[in-house]
Order: C-alpha cells, then structure tokens, then sequence
C-alpha cells in the first residue's frame, strides 16, 4: 500500500511523491529529561514506557493523507505536531508539517497498533531539506486544538526543532536508512514537543505549523467521530 501526496514547493512548482515507506520516530527529545516528562505525560493516560529511546514505529504508508478531514473511532484520539520528512523519487529529502494522530484508548494497550489505526494528516507544502540545514534547530514548532466542535481553538504545543534530536541523526538512526538517508519514497514523523497545560487530550480539530519569522507551513485538520459499537 502506498500514498499519493502533492507538495506545493517554494520555486511554485509541485512535488509528487508516492510514499511507499513510512515511519513514526517516538520519544525524539533532545533532552532526556524532557522524553521523561513526555513519558510521564502519556503514563498519566495509561501508556507504557518506551522499551527504547527513541523507537521507531513502522505504519501503513496509505494512512498518510492530507484530507482536511480524517475519521475516527470513538472520542479519545488527538494528534501532535511533527516535522515531518519527505524522501522523494531521487532520495532528495523534503521538510514538511505534519500530524502523529493517535487513538489514545488503545495507546494504553499498544503504542504501535495505536499509531497504525489513525491518519496521519500532512500539509500540502514542503521545503527542500538541504536548504534549511544550518538553521533547523531555529525553526519553531506549533500546534493549537480545537476541544469542542465549533469552540475557540487554544495553544496546545510551542516550541523550536532545537527540542528534538537532530534530524539527520533521527534518520540515520531509522531502522531503514541507507548510508543515513531515508530511501526514496520514504517518509519519517520524527517527533514533537510537550504539552503546554492540561496534559494529552482528545480534540476535534488540530492547527499545526512549522517555519520562522519570514515563512511557514501550515494545515489544519478536523476529525468526523465514527461510532463504537459491539
């Protein structure tokens, strides 16, 4: 299974990338006492501790879509903000924003099958990765959440890259680099940033961005509550 994304680029071309791989990277703090927090956050609801830090979990490349719209079951899922790299048809890498939507119910279960039941929402911009090496770690990320459908949406996360691992160390570090690039048609959520207040919770609708003083990228997404039933 795969997933057909298109990226408006900054030269205002477009980028087709069929992703055929496609990986989320957990526990990325660069501070160790940060992965604790964040460890401390999710045992609050539930989730075990990571056997290892960081842990890269394998999903289905057909989850990633870039829908303004995902469905899902029952009331307890909400995402985070993650750079998300992108490794097209050459192996050229591409920075883009994106969601680790989770299902938080059955994270307390398992994290990997939690991950593997939810979209993972993606902007539909992406910048190259090369050209933004030398200040990555100034870029900020940032995500605000809307509780109730129709409600006012409120600061969820806010940070810079600077709080994650570096990049190319997280790709590198992927179970599935080669020479420390991600093969073409690969891509990696790697990571995100603590909670401001309140802890992870649901919400019905999610703003994330990533980018600097002079530009971002940005997407927004809501969620369509499927029904449980036995």
């Amino acid at each position: 299974m795969s997933a057909t994304l298109a990226f408006a680029t900054p030269d205002g071309g477009m980028l087709h990338v069929r992703v055929e791989t496609a990986i989320v990277a957990g526990w990325t703090a660069r501070d160790r006492a940060a992965v604790d927090h964040h460890i401390e956050e999710l045992a609050a609801i539930g989730v075990p501790a990571p056997s290892t830090v960081p842990l890269y979990y394998r999903v289905a490349a057909s989850l990633l879509t870039q829908d303004e719209t995902i469905e899902v079951v029952g009331e307890g899922t909400s995402g985070e903000a993650e750079p998300v790299v992108i490794s097209d048809s050459q192996g050229r890498p591409w920075l883009t924003v994106g969601s680790d939507h989770t299902d938080r119910a059955l994270e307390a279960t398992s994290v990997a099958l939690s991950k593997q039941i939810c979209a993972k929402p993606l902007a539909r911009a992406a910048w190259p990765l090369a050209s933004l090496m030398e200040r990555l770690d100034a870029l900020t990320l940032a995500s605000s959440v809307q509780e109730e459908e129709g409600g006012p949406f409120v600061a969820y996360q806010a940070g810079t890259l600077a709080t994650i691992r570096p990049l190319a160390e997280l790709i590198a570090g992927s179970p599935v680099a080669i020479d420390g690039r991600l093969p073409p048609n690969t891509a990696m959520l790697c990571g995100t940033l603590p909670v401001l207040a309140g802890g992870v919770r649901p919400a019905r609708a999610m703003r994330l961005e990533i980018g600097d003083g002079e530009a971002r990228l940005a997407h927004e997404y809501a969620t369509r509550v499927l029904p449980v039933v036995a």
